[in-house]
């Protein structure tokens, strides 16, 4: 693959809510994996997919997923008011 694509897998992973400390547990090949996925996503639900396949992948685990969830969701509320 090439370089560009990495990195640009890597900003939307960083973007949707990977953290730093996960992200260099996840190798070059699952990164544009994971962010292919996400781009398929609708954007409303991108953060939230994203952290459904790190737990299903086991970088995350799943309590601190639903930590982060509820983070989502309550900037999502604050945005539409």
């Amino acid at each position: 693959m090439s370089d560009s694509v990495a990195i640009d897998a890597k900003r939307i992973l960083l973007r949707y809510g990977t953290p730093i400390s996960v992200m260099d547990h996840i190798g070059e090949q699952d990164r544009i994996k994971f962010a292919r996925i996400v781009s398929r996503t609708p954007v409303a639900d991108r953060g939230e997919r994203l952290l459904e396949i790190l737990v299903e992948h086991g970088f995350i685990d799943p309590a601190v997923a639903a930590e982060s969830v509820k983070k989502f969701r309550k900037a999502k509320r604050k945005a539409r008011k």
